[in-house]
């Protein structure tokens, strides 16, 4: 039986396991996905050596950009983008081989870009790390400029208590790329100013669990358009199958 699976920590808000495993049940696929909690990075040969039907797995919070230094290959968009969330292990004789792609940034740009406007020229973006440098790579390739907002200012940021409504008006493509508002904290939204939203506003929320985060509702209560990340996760699951399967980027 051949195995895929996910590694990260902690992954009690894992979607994947339960739709791989529902996909291989329904096409009648060999195959099982489990959930690798790690608790640091290091734990990743143990995984590969002790699974050796492992074709391939996904990677999460926090290792999309530590697991760079594994591998033995990255595509050059992956490259760019600075972080990895598919790998694919292939033997080849007794070396295993791990190649690194993005399939982040595909689920993302696929979703969003139906909702995009001709006044949606500028975004922020919330949050700096693996996921939110899929979305900046995502979001230029759309012809959108960005803006990261961080808890503390630094290069290339701004922090949230530099977002004025201005600001807001300025850019009117907001995307948080943090876990803040997740189930069960759902209670907790990004530190904005929702008061200057309006119906040229664009809420995307990486977040699918709540299904409406603060985030979205607040900014929904001013007229803003709002949207979860299922879709893009759906999306980025479909380009996983495809990296780990295509004969093509086998090559």
């Amino acid at each position: 039986m051949d195995k895929y699976g996910l590694i990260g920590y902690p992954l009690g808000h894992s979607f994947s396991k339960n739709y791989f495993n529902e996909k291989f049940a329904n096409e009648h696929i060999d195959a099982e996905y489990i959930n690798f909690e790690i608790p640091t990075i290091e734990d990743l040969p143990e995984i590969i050596d002790s699974n050796p039907t492992l074709k391939g797995f996904n990677c999460t919070i926090p290792y999309k950009e530590k697991v760079i230094s594994y591998l033995d290959d990255i595509t050059p968009e992956a490259r760019a983008i600075g972080a990895v969330n598919v790998v694919r292990v292939t033997h080849k004789g007794r070396k295993i081989y791990l190649k690194g792609y993005n399939s982040d940034v595909i689920g993302f740009t696929r979703s969003i870009e139906p909702l995009l406007e001709k006044c949606h020229h500028k975004a922020l973006i919330l949050g700096t790390g693996g996921a939110s440098k899929a979305i900046n790579f995502g979001l230029k390739s759309l012809g959108l400029q960005t803006l990261f907002v961080s808890r503390h200012p630094k290069n290339g940021a701004i922090s949230y208590e530099d977002v004025t409504p201005e600001i807001v008006k300025e850019y009117p493509v907001i995307v948080n790329c943090t876990p803040v508002g997740m189930y069960p904290h759902a209670d907790n939204c990004p530190k904005l100013p929702y008061e200057a939203m309006d119906i040229h506003t664009l809420l995307y929320d990486l977040i699918y669990n709540p299904d409406e985060t603060l985030f979205m509702k607040k900014g929904r209560e001013h007229g803003a358009t709002v949207k979860n990340g299922l879709e893009m996760l759906l999306l980025q699951a479909f380009a996983s199958w495809e990296f780990w399967h295509d004969e093509e980027v086998k090559k």
